[in-house]
């Protein structure tokens, strides 16, 4: 008889332990990990850990995850880290390690004791590097920025910078699925790599007849545009692990619903939509947007300089 599915995906991990890619401590994937990475429901991801927990393969550690058991676990103190040849606590790393559980599992997930524990130290010691959360969420965004800077050369034209920057911000939420949310419009963090592009969006629009204020308001608009798109990054891919199913999976199971209302006859275009197969996936959403804002700006500078040229003759 073949193996179940969840038993081939206990297999793989088991292997990777066996092999030493995973190490006494080491977290294994979580049931999430395990939901995206093979595409199988959550109660699949579920039997896996507990089949290889069965084995005495993991343990569960509290505030860490799931590890590989043996003497040494991810919530050891320091010295034992030490005694395993691993770098000492800095800043930086720090930072790194918040970013990665953030990629991971949201900003839902991450806490001070959390990034302790992944990085093997007491809680307290994280302290000495930042004073909170709170300060650790912006340095996270810094760094993740600042690792994608705005091209140097600038292209040529108001359009081609402007369209430059909104696609890098873009890709920055496509890596980091936690940036959106966690970047404010109403109170916005006053850091160097936020405000370098907010800067690169009044420079590129200068010498048109705007003012600067005007300009402001574009910067902050194209960028609210973005991050608008951008915030249902993580909102699909927290959907996709509490249920276990694929966007076309819940689409499917969608569809009596739909039929039910196209068949009222009260949404005739609504009716003629779902009979057609349309992209709607996020990038197709940014990609129609992007092109209509930077055609409205445009138009926008277009008229501004017809109206300075009346204003002249």
């Amino acid at each position: 008889m073949a193996d179940a599915v969840y038993q081939r995906i206990a297999r793989d991990i088991r292997q990777r332990i066996d092999r030493g890619e995973l190490r006494p401590g080491d977290r294994v994937p979580s049931t999430r990990e395990i939901t995206s990475t093979w595409g199988v429901a959550m109660a699949t991801a579920t039997k896996v850990l507990a089949s290889l927990r069965k084995d005495g393969l993991v343990e569960a550690v509290p505030g860490v995850g799931t590890v590989v058991a043996g003497p040494v676990v991810a919530s050891t103190a320091a010295g034992e880290k030490e005694a395993r040849g691993e770098p000492e606590l800095t800043g930086e790393r720090l930072v790194r390690a918040a970013v990665d559980i953030a990629d991971r599992e949201g900003l839902a997930g991450l806490s001070m004791r959390r990034v302790a524990a992944q990085l093997g130290v007491a809680a307290m010691s994280l302290y000495r590097h930042v004073p909170g959360k709170d300060e650790l969420v912006l340095r996270m965004i810094d760094t993740v920025m600042a690792a994608q800077p705005l091209p140097d050369p600038r292209p040529d034209g108001w359009r081609a910078r402007l369209e430059a920057s909104a696609r890098l911000q873009w890709e920055l939420f496509r890596r980091h699925p936690w940036l959106a949310g966690a970047m404010s419009m109403t109170r916005p963090q006053l850091l160097p790599s936020a405000v370098a592009h907010t800067e690169w969006t009044l420079q590129s629009l200068d010498g048109h007849g705007l003012t600067l204020e005007e300009r402001l308001h574009a910067s902050v608009t194209l960028f609210g545009f973005v991050r608008g798109i951008a915030v249902n990054l993580e909102l699909e891919a927290e959907d996709r692990q509490r249920t276990g199913i694929t966007d076309d999976e819940w689409l499917e199971r969608q569809a009596d619903v739909v039929v039910g209302i196209a068949a009222t006859g009260r949404f005739p275009l609504f009716a003629r939509m779902v009979q057609t197969e349309l992209d709607m996936e996020l990038g197709t959403l940014f990609e129609f947007g992007l092109a209509r804002m930077l055609d409205g700006i445009g138009e926008w500078i277009s008229a501004r300089s017809a109206l300075n040229a009346q204003r002249t003759t």
